[in-house]
């Protein structure tokens, strides 16, 4: 069997493990899944779209793997 190696938003996936922890910021993660803020929240709310990562007292940000696990969620 193949080793699974791919690039998704950035970060090197080499047998279901990235590389690198990236922290995406709300920008960012509304440009990669086409989501608005609003929706963001309300599916977070509703557990379907993983909970940001506190960053400081008014700073949140997603880990790029759970961005990408969701989008492959989605798309299976």
């Amino acid at each position: 069997m193949r080793a699974r190696k791919q690039t998704i938003l950035g970060a090197s996936l080499k047998n279901g493990q990235y590389d690198t922890m990236t922290i995406l910021r709300r920008p960012k993660v509304e440009q990669i899944t086409g989501l608005s803020r609003s929706t963001l929240y309300a599916m977070i709310a509703e557990g379907t779209f993983p909970k940001p990562v506190k960053l400081g007292k008014r700073a949140v940000g997603w880990r790029e793997s759970d961005i990408a696990d969701w989008l492959d969620s989605r798309a299976a």
